[in-house]
């Protein structure tokens, strides 16, 4: 433990400017660099180091060279016993790094650059930072960004810094990879015979991409289709050479992928009641195998694939043989891989209804980690109480960037805000998940930023604070298409954040999956209008619409001067995701606007013929992109990696409009109407007039960008000025959090001296009115007043923790139908 006792403390160091004038000069522009390597000769360390090579020769023309002795440009080395005082001599931190996991320490020594790690994979993440020193982005390879070529290399000459994970274990969960990484690997990146391999040479690449972004873990893609990991010849090879700890998910107890693996026509059913010793058996076969790797072992049991055990029904039966289950699976693992269960990682994942099992007196052992688990839609639903956060085995979280479920699936495009994954593993971090942070992507390049942010606050979470999120999107842009095209597309990327967090791109047909089979065909609802109104508040449907187009215009003069060799890097990374949500909102909120205007008894020809136009060209304009990304974008390396309508969901269709048939005309442009507030009052949460209490604004979270987080007991209070009497009704906006301790999660509004109204937002877990708040992004709760002219305070106080207050509204008209909070940018 004594890491992360010393990561709690933040030990990452930046460089400082003391010295302008002084520098090391790394590379001269006439030789190649040159280093020394005195380190064991791990694969993980090799691996980097060829990474390094092939970066630093990207950026200076030169191919780094080794040589022998210690008077290379930079001096690489691994801390150990026997090497612990002349590290010390040469100013290395000893002390400090001594005990840490993945820990590095860089600083200018004399004329060269030294690194030393803490261990192997510390030691490769060092090495990787010198190609981060030389502007090489981690994204060099998975999003094609050309580093720009660089005549000099140089630190300042008290360059130091000392960096070590926040979070143990960090990394990703592949998972629905079933339109995007499966394809692209199978059938183009490393062609297969059998499509449902994703190959070793393409897990390779997954796990460079980890090493870049400092992550260490994988639990490997497992969905109905693939090949299992460790049946794909190299993989589990590739993995441990790379330096990564392999886990499974929550239903893949002892490193078995049971949806591949287990063979029901061989086995028989996958139930550890009627079928012991043939499940038993099939643990026992993996634990064999992988004794000499670095793993994560999932204990439990679940049904073959994410569903309920098998052969018991009660909660006391189901609680009665997942107990055994953890037993005997420790018996197993002090048998075939440790006889000290506490040196096994071991991972237990409350998921669904095993939470409920939990919940009943299920003894879990104190040195297995417990894997909290979000909602499937980035809010965490439970996390550790002050008696679970001592156990020795700690807590870790398991969250979500992409998923295939109810009450939609978002595996198009990846536009989770900031500020919610911030909020979130802040409070993860804060309730002491410290060894374990896995997210869920159904594709590493599609993910980009919000992979990147996710892991960047694992390596660190301290060097983000809730006012300097921001930050984090301009310095990724910046990095990626140099100062002045990132400084142009930071306001434009925090806009379509807005957007996004508004409504995601797969959630704007207003449509369902898993709802009910017998009324709906596959329980797939159809596309039906959106609540966007086309007149409130001057038209809120034109002015959503009108900030994509804006964002859109923005791109298209950035674009002009993108150079060529980063063309790529743009298409993918920005304009694809920018472009492809702007044609969804103009295809449904057009389309919408066209069956209203077919609904008047004398309806507007050239208004419909607009709105059906601009719909159907939105829809076509999605194909283009697609195939333009898939066939033309660095031509082809991508081709099957993007898929704009994954599982054909009714969201992704062609719309259905009443011209069946609109030929090329000039659309009615709608004009972009000013906010019109007739008998309405409305505030974003972080523009108040006081406060009480440790309250933070969380800057990229929610419909304003700036949700304001209200421990329990704070409150912040608003005046405003009413200029009518009479009954009105107050919308209150709040992130739609979870309690995470098993009880309420509460606010109360008071407006002067009045009495509080409380309002709780706790939802049952898929419950309609849950439905409503994760695919808006807001729980709005609605309470009644009554209001005399003049100046008023209202007051929000949150009688919880873990409430994020977004927005509020003092309506005249409680019946108004609206989407959107009329509240200016």
């Amino acid at each position: 433990m004594k890491n992360l006792l010393l990561l709690s403390t933040c030990m990452v160091a930046t460089s400082t400017l003391l010295a302008q004038s002084a520098e090391v000069i790394w590379y001269n522009g006439k030789s190649p660099v040159t280093y020394t390597l005195q380190a064991p000769g791990t694969p993980v360390i090799q691996v980097a180091l060829d990474m390094f090579r092939e970066d630093i020769s990207r950026v200076t023309g030169r191919v780094p060279a080794p040589t022998t002795g210690k008077n290379g440009d930079i001096r690489i080395l691994q801390l150990n016993r026997n090497n612990s005082a002349e590290l010390k001599r040469l100013g290395v931190p000893v002390d400090s790094m001594t005990g840490l996991m993945d820990a590095f320490f860089i600083k200018a020594n004399g004329n060269q650059l030294l690194v030393a790690g803490s261990d192997a994979r510390g030691t490769a993440y060092g090495i990787l930072e010198l190609s981060r020193l030389a502007g090489v982005s981690p994204w060099v390879w998975w999003g094609d960004v050309t580093p720009e070529k660089k005549q000099q290399l140089s630190v300042p000459a008290d360059y130091r810094t000392l960096q070590a994970p926040t979070v143990a274990y960090r990394g990703i969960f592949i998972n629905d990879e079933d339109w995007s990484l499966r394809p692209w690997s199978s059938k183009n990146y490393a062609p297969q015979a059998d499509t449902g391999i994703i190959a070793a040479q393409t897990y390779k690449q997954v796990f460079k991409l980890l090493l870049r972004l400092r992550a260490n873990t994988i639990w490997p893609a497992m969905h109905t289709g693939t090949v299992a990991f460790y049946f794909t010849k190299g993989a589990k090879e590739m993995a441990d050479s790379c330096g990564i700890v392999i886990g499974t998910s929550h239903c893949e107890p002892l490193m078995r992928n049971n949806v591949d693996e287990w063979k029901e026509n061989q086995r028989g059913h996958f139930n550890y009641i009627d079928n012991h010793d043939a499940v038993v058996n099939y643990w026992t076969e993996r634990l064999k195998e992988v004794k000499l790797s670095e793993n994560f072992f999932t204990i439990g049991m679940r049904g073959v694939h994410d569903g309920s055990m098998e052969g018991v029904k009660t909660l006391k039966e189901k609680t009665d043989a997942l107990q055994r289950v953890i037993y005997e699976q420790r018996e197993l693992l002090t048998k075939y891989i440790n006889p000290d269960l506490k040196k096994i990682p071991q991972q237990f994942v409350p998921y669904k209804e095993v939470l409920e099992i939990y919940e009943n007196g299920l003894q879990v052992p104190e040195d297995v980690m417990l894997t909290w688990c979000d909602d499937n839609y980035g809010y965490m639903t439970r996390l550790s109480d002050s008696v679970q956060q001592k156990r020795s085995g700690g807590a870790g979280v398991y969250y979500h960037l992409s998923y295939w479920g109810r009450p939609h699936d978002y595996l198009w495009l990846t536009t989770t805000q900031h500020g919610l994954i911030y909020n979130e593993m802040r409070e993860a971090y804060d309730h002491q998940a410290r060894r374990l942070w896995v997210t869920n992507v159904h594709d590493p390049k599609i993910a980009g930023y919000d992979l990147e942010f996710f892991l960047d606050l694992a390596w660190n979470i301290n060097d983000i604070p809730p006012n300097t999120i921001q930050n984090k999107m301009r310095s990724y842009l910046v990095r990626d298409f140099g100062k002045a095209a990132g400084e142009q597309l930071y306001p434009a990327m925090q806009e379509f954040s807005r957007l996004c967090g508004i409504r995601r791109p797969e959630f704007m047909g207003w449509s369902k999956v898993e709802e009910d089979k017998a009324k709906y065909e596959r329980g797939w609802t159809p596309v039906i209008n959106t609540a966007f109104s086309e007149t409130e508040f001057g038209g809120e449907l034109d002015r959503y619409l009108n900030s994509y187009e804006q964002i859109k215009n923005t791109l298209a003069e950035v674009e002009k001067n993108i150079p060529a060799d980063k063309q790529d890097a743009f298409f993918a990374r920005i304009k694809y995701p920018v472009f492809g949500a702007a044609a969804m909102a103009t295809k449904w909120l057009e389309a919408q606007r066209a069956r209203s205007i077919a609904a008047d008894d004398q309806p507007d020809s050239l208004a419909l013929q607009s709105a059906c136009y601009k719909s159907q060209q939105a829809y076509e304009e999605i194909v283009r992109l697609t195939d333009h990304y898939n066939n033309v974008m660095a031509a082809g390396k991508w081709k099957h990696a993007m898929n704009a309508e994954p599982r054909d969901l009714p969201v992704f269709r062609a719309p259905e409009l009443p011209l069946k048939v609109v030929k090329s005309i000039t659309p009615v442009n709608q004009p972009a109407l000013p906010l019109h507030l007739e008998g309405v009052i409305a505030a974003n949460a972080a523009d108040y007039t006081k406060v009480t209490g440790k309250v933070q604004v969380i800057q990229s979270l929610g419909h304003s960008m700036q949700a304001v987080a209200l421990p329990k007991g704070a409150s912040i209070s608003y005046d405003f000025d009413a200029d009518q009497e009479g009954p009105a009704v107050l919308r209150t906006a709040v992130i739609p959090t979870q309690p995470n301790d098993k009880g309420d999660i509460r606010f109360s509004v008071t407006i002067d001296e009045g009495r509080p109204t409380v309002c709780s937002f706790k939802e049952p877990y898929r419950s309609e009115k849950w439905k409503e708040h994760v695919m808006r992004g807001q729980a709005v709760k609605v309470t009644s007043h009554h209001l005399s002219k003049g100046r008023h305070t209202l007051t929000i106080t949150a009688l919880d923790n873990h409430v994020v207050v977004d927005q509020w509204m003092i309506d005249f008209k409680p019946e108004r139908q609206f989407y959107m909070f009329p509240v200016g940018k």
